[in-house]
């Protein structure tokens, strides 16, 4: 029983390869990496969103749920920027939506370990800066506050 509990958690928090993305539909970002995404709006949204979508159900559905609904595992992505949603103040939304970018932006990249335990694997070198952005924007359609 015990064996198939830790199985069980080993599968949900995903043994996957992660899996590169196209990018070259989406205008390039260059070598320098950007602290808020340039996806959100603007003529390349709608094409960011499309490739977004297609990298995320790659990439992330499996540990943080098919359309970013968590079933516990993972964080919920659809409240990453939650506490900027509430904020009437549009500049004060705007700094809390370019803190949560960044925030986004460093996990994605380097991933996440605690207690020599690998939470999230780094991306970086797998997916580039657009693909990386071109999830956030995804993730931007999927908020919930």
């Amino acid at each position: 029983m015990a064996a198939c509990l830790l199985t069980g958690t080993a599968m949900a928090h995903g043994d996957v390869v992660p899996q590169s993305v196209n990018t070259t539909t989406l205008p390039p970002l260059g070598e320098k990496w950007l602290p808020a995404n340039p996806y959100s709006e603007g003529p390349a949204h709608k094409e960011a969103l499309r490739i977004g979508t297609s990298a995320y159900n790659q990439n992330c559905a499996r540990c943080h749920g098919l359309e970013a609904i968590s079933g516990g595992i993972a964080p919920n992505l659809r409240k990453i920027d939650g506490d900027c949603m509430g904020l009437a103040d549009a500049a004060k939304k705007m700094a809390c939506y370019k803190e949560t970018d960044e925030f986004f932006l460093g996990t994605v990249r380097r991933g996440r370990v605690r207690d020599g335990r690998v939470y999230m694997p780094p991306f970086e070198g797998i997916l580039n800066q657009e693909a990386i952005w071109a999830i956030k924007t995804y993730l931007e359609t999927r908020r919930e506050p």
